[in-house]
């Protein structure tokens, strides 16, 4: 069985949204692609046909992968979470006990992880490492630089 992907209504959206244009526009351009890849001659020495089926390949395997995640989706409402721990969806301010310095993240899956949008995932070390512990509570987490410690300085709930 599949691990369950919790995803924020938005997510959910989002990744509908990215699905249903793979289907139908993302093939389109797929087969676009293949047929003039075709009409330029003979396929077994024809590098843009190859190139055109290894193109609709991946997209296939995009587009698989990305069903699999919606058949699995659980979507999460904030307002129903347990802000005493760090859980899914949850935005956290952690402090480094080595530089002292604040940062906050959102915990939310893998789909949904962005850390130029400060989230994580909850799958990444820093989220394994966060997970289930309360304010004031030190979280050590292994990294591929060493281990870092931080301090859970807040939990809140914000979209």
């Amino acid at each position: 069985m599949s691990a369950i992907n919790y995803l924020t209504k938005e997510g959910y959206e989002k990744l509908k949204g990215d699905l249903d244009e793979m289907k139908t526009h993302g093939r389109d351009e797929m087969a676009r692609a293949i047929a003039e890849a075709r009409e330029k001659g003979d396929l077994s020495e024809n590098a843009e046909y190859d190139a055109a089926k290894d193109a609709q390949g991946m997209l296939e395997l995009k587009i698989n992968e990305m069903e699999k995640v919606m058949a699995t989706a659980r979507i999460l409402d904030e307002s129903q979470l347990d802000t005493s721990k760090v859980t899914v969806l949850s935005n956290v301010t952690i402090r480094s006990v080595k530089t002292g310095k604040d940062v906050t993240y959102k915990l939310v899956s893998e789909t949904e992880a962005d850390l130029k949008a400060k989230k994580i995932s909850v799958g990444s070390p820093i989220g394994q490492g966060l997970l289930g512990k309360t304010i004031g509570d030190i979280a050590t987490v292994e990294t591929p630089g060493g281990q870092m410690e931080f301090e859970i300085v807040d939990i809140f709930f914000q979209s």
